[in-house]
């Protein structure tokens, strides 16, 4: 799978790419049929203590898949995501068995 990972307004950080990238691997070796990703980490301004905010476009065969979530750091944000992208591929895996 081809992933893409971008900081908008914000310092790119390693460790948030790396765990990004970990979990995103699990996903691939689990739904194999998973094409590609992109990763979008901005940093919003918020008063809850929150606005980081990680969103994941996955392509794969039929609609995009698409999640996002916004923590207190990225990498809160993103193994948020990665969970509710794993949630649809399980949905839609079990659409394509159905057929």
């Amino acid at each position: 799978m081809k992933t893409n990972i971008q900081f908008v307004n914000t310092e790119s950080k390693s460790s948030a790419e790396q765990l990004v990238q970990r979990k995103l691997d699990k996903l691939e070796n689990k739904y194999d049929w998973v094409i590609s990703a992109d990763v979008m980490f901005k940093e919003q301004k918020s008063t809850n203590g929150e606005g980081k905010v990680c969103a994941i476009d996955l392509s794969l065969p039929g609609p995009k898949i698409h999640a996002s979530s916004n923590a207190d750091s990225f990498e809160a944000a993103a193994a948020e995501t990665v969970k509710d992208l794993e949630k649809q591929l399980k949905k839609r895996k079990a659409e394509m068995q159905s057929h």
